[in-house]
């Protein structure tokens, strides 16, 4: 297995276990991510934002595989199943995972899943007659944001 490659393993292993301090530790201090929900540009956003989501993720469990990485770059597949905090629904969000890489950590992480089939188990109806619209995609992005500022607002060590 190559660095990188372990990289990747490390990160979903420790998420696998709700190990936030293992899966920030994957990400180089200069690190983004962005997919459907979050924008983030910084190492300390994506901790808080991994840490947030496995405190509020009671029921969270999660499957990875299909790990590739060469020098620069790597892809990996994994699947979420968790309950949604707001609405309480059940959801199984399948997501592609982007990768790049720099001085043996993550600069550069991208997971793409389909919003529509998200927002329809994620918040009801609502999501599943509106989800493909911009109005309900950018909704759940400033709701992402509110809650990600509030939860690093509570916990300095990400401020």
């Amino acid at each position: 297995m190559s660095q990188n490659q372990q990289v990747i393993e490390t990160l979903y292993s420790s998420f696998s276990r709700k190990d936030y301090k293992g899966m920030a530790a994957c990400y180089h201090p200069d690190a983004t991510f962005t997919d459907e929900a979050f924008n983030l540009k910084s190492a300390k956003e994506i901790a808080a934002m991994w840490h947030m989501l496995i405190e509020s993720g009671k029921d969270m469990r999660m499957e990875y595989r299909d790990i590739q990485a060469d020098q620069q770059t790597g892809k990996a597949h994994w699947e979420a199943y968790y309950s949604f905090s707001r609405t309480g629904n059940k959801v199984h969000n399948i997501i592609d995972a982007t990768f790049e890489f720099k001085e043996g950590k993550i600069i550069r992480h991208r997971d793409y899943f389909n919003f529509w089939r998200w927002a329809g188990m994620a918040l009801g109806m609502p999501g599943k007659l509106l989800g493909w619209t911009p109005l309900i995609r950018n909704k759940v992005q400033r709701t992402a944001r509110q809650n990600l500022d509030k939860f690093i607002a509570k916990h300095p060590e990400y401020s």
